[in-house]
């Protein structure tokens, strides 16, 4: 999935010269966290209600007044993203910098802005979870060909695969969750286990013969 499929379009942006009180009505009036900074066509900041908050905050080191321009606070550079960007890699860039969203340029235009939220919600589309759909949990060895022949094993008794995500786990093995069309997930789980793979989830779906 990529950046476009799941950014807002066209975000309300301010300008350097935006007042701290006028950025936090139209946070408050439009219920956004995060505003891009434009100038002269191009992105020169990022301001976030946490910053607006902290600004005005009885606590902060520095306190700014309510007409403060919004250039005191903003955060610039700005960490950014791209419409055709694959999503894991903004997320690997959000979870670096512990940023709550990336706004997206083409050709060094605003064009939307990724959140946490829709990335998330990415990602629980991307498994499956939103399709009536059992899970399955299992643990193979590290080489070509496995999920092949598991893929192979649930297609044979015409159950529809919805979604694959796997992962290496500690052990040197790969770990592959599917969300499969059916909701008889331990009988499938049990024809798994009895060839030869290791199954995970259901956690009580013992091979028999």
């Amino acid at each position: 999935m990529l950046i476009r499929e799941v950014m807002h379009l066209n975000p309300i942006s301010i300008t350097p010269e935006t007042s701290l009180m006028d950025t936090y009505n139209l946070m408050n009036d439009n219920k956004i966290r995060h505003l891009p900074i434009i100038k002269n066509d191009l992105l020169v900041g990022i301001v976030s209600d946490r910053d607006v908050r902290l600004a005005t905050s009885k606590f902060a080191k520095t306190s700014y007044e309510p007409g403060t321009m919004i250039s005191e606070i903003m955060s610039h550079p700005v960490e950014t993203t791209r419409p055709s960007e694959p999503i894991e890699v903004a997320i690997q860039t959000m979870r670096q910098f512990k940023i709550g969203c990336l706004p997206v340029l083409d050709d060094s235009k605003l064009v939307g802005i990724v959140t946490v939220a829709n990335l998330l919600d990415a990602m629980l589309l991307m498994t499956g979870v939103h399709y009536p759909t059992g899970r399955l949990d299992v643990l193979l060895k590290d080489r070509a060909g496995e999920i092949a022949k598991l893929t192979k094993l649930i297609a044979d008794r015409k159950i529809n695969i919805h979604s694959i995500l796997s992962y290496p786990d500690a052990n040197g093995k790969l770990r592959v969750v599917f969300r499969v069309a059916t909701m008889e997930i331990r009988p499938l789980a049990k024809a798994i286990c009895n060839a030869d793979f290791e199954v995970l989830w259901p956690i009580q779906a013992s091979c028999v013969e």
